[in-house]
């Protein structure tokens, strides 16, 4: 498994290569930081007891977000900006969780189960302003992405920035195994975001890097006008409602794992999947709820958001990828494997 994280324009150049035996040795040495008090500069202190936070999310240069244990409970925001000083209790060994990832750095609530291998690689496009604005794993023998994952809550704000539409390849992925616009140019099918333009409109650079090409899967106009889009319209309600969610979690993509789920290929050999889906996680006041979508890559169809959706265990059977891994397993089971579509509002 590679990884990159698109940090600032100057890491955007470099390419970590790990390889697996490295990141066995990281995991091992690896330990979670748990604080135990955060010093304010409005004077107040937060404090935590060790055994009441599961884990914490580092931003950089942004702030760090407080897990509390097994999910029960309300995430903490906390700014740089707002912090004077933070106290940690003594470090806590990762690995409570069965399946969860054991890449180094892939513990976000929202990743799947990554592939890794050599040819994998794990992408985080970030800025300096709003954290990270999506992740991806690229898959660099087929030259597309597994999936795209990315967040709401509410230290993304919607400033509604307009869209960027400057297509352009991906900094972070080696040249050799990028695509650019001239590969879907004269191929019959449109560039197909996966993390939208629309749900990124915190900043005009946030915005900018949905238009990398890594972020696309081939799509038929009248699949990605239509009920991709519709897929597409209902997510961006619920992750700008903070009414309906304290913490939003996204994953998208088109099929490309198994032989059977590909259409084809393109005139300049992109993979044509024959499948799109999503899978959404979300906690509110310490609840969880999971639903997924499946459908299939037609220039037109008579699906409907509400017919489209399933449980997150039936998507996982249809595409064999283990999505929210790093959930714990009691939870992780208790919202897959069932979903109400009244929760949902469909």
């Amino acid at each position: 498994m590679r990884q990159t994280n698109g940090k600032t324009a100057e890491t955007m150049k470099k390419h970590i290569i790990l390889t697996l035996m490295a990141l066995a040795m990281a995991l091992t040495a690896s330990a979670q930081r748990i604080p135990s008090r955060i010093e304010l500069k409005n004077n107040s202190v937060v404090t935590f007891a060790k055994e009441a936070v599961d884990s914490i999310r580092e931003l950089p240069e942004v702030g760090i977000k407080v897990y509390p244990v097994n999910g029960r409970g309300v995430s903490r925001d906390f700014l740089y900006s707002q912090i004077r000083n933070i106290e940690y209790h003594e470090t806590k060994p990762t690995g409570d969780n069965a399946n969860r990832n054991t890449v180094a750095g892939a513990h976000l609530l929202e990743y799947p189960h990554l592939k890794e291998g050599s040819d994998q690689l794990l992408v985080v496009h970030s800025t300096n302003d709003y954290g990270i604005t999506y992740s991806l794993e690229w898959d660099c023998s087929k030259k597309s992405q597994r999936w795209t994952a990315y967040e709401f809550h509410n230290g993304l704000p919607n400033n509604k920035v307009g869209r960027n539409d400057n297509f352009v390849a991906d900094p972070d992925i080696p040249s050799e195994y990028q695509t650019t616009t001239k590969d879907y140019s004269g191929s019959g099918y449109t560039r197909g975001h996966m993390c939208p333009s629309m749900d990124r409109q915190s900043s005009v650079e946030q915005n900018r890097q949905t238009f990398y090409m890594s972020n696309m899967h081939p799509q038929l106009a009248g699949h990605n006008n239509g009920i991709w889009n519709d897929l597409e319209q209902k997510v961006n309600a619920w992750g700008n409602n903070a009414s309906f969610r304290d913490t939003l979690y996204v994953v998208k993509a088109g099929t490309i794992d198994n032989p059977d789920q590909v259409s084809g290929k393109t005139t300049s050999g992109l993979l044509i999947p024959k499948y799109f889906y999503m899978a959404i996680l979300c906690l509110k006041d310490g609840q969880w709820k999971a639903i997924a979508f499946w459908t299939e890559h037609t220039s037109s169809t008579n699906a409907t958001v509400s017919s489209c959706a399933m449980s997150v265990r039936e998507l996982e059977k249809r595409t064999g990828i283990d999505f929210f891994c790093n959930l714990p397993d009691d939870i992780e089971e208790a919202v897959e494997t069932k979903f109400s579509r009244g929760d949902w509002g469909l």
